[in-house]
């Protein structure tokens, strides 16, 4: 949130990966991808940028802390603007993942099955 935008990216797709895998588990009540655009959004807005000033007041990281910041507003900037399509395309590779685990499990239980099936013989 915090760095340059292809590495907020990477992080961003990684946690709503592990988060839609954890939904489709009964890990998690809530489907992540209804809220994931506003709540990348909120989490700027309400944690992300505050922290960001904060440090750059503070000066804690140096000169470091005003290029923090900066990466902080792009980000959420290129969130506001890309972020609604961005949700949309990782629904679609996850559902598409998710079909092939299904399509794999059910391979597994048909042989698993069949398996069975002679040895009863």
């Amino acid at each position: 949130t915090m760095q340059h935008w292809h590495v907020y990216q990477k992080w961003n797709e990684r946690l709503f990966s592990e988060m839609t895998a954890a939904y489709r588990n009964g890990r998690m009540d809530k489907d992540p991808a209804e809220g994931w655009y506003n709540g990348e959004l909120w989490f700027f807005d309400n944690y992300v940028i505050p922290l960001a000033k904060k440090l750059k007041e503070c000066g804690v990281f140096g000169v470091s802390s005003d290029e923090y910041l900066q990466y902080a507003l792009e980000n959420r900037r290129e969130w506001q603007s890309k972020g609604e399509e961005i949700v949309t395309t990782m629904v679609e590779k996850y559902k598409v993942e998710e079909s092939t685990d299904d399509d794999t499990a059910a391979a597994a239980d048909d042989k698993s099955s069949s398996q069975h099936e002679k040895k009863a013989m």
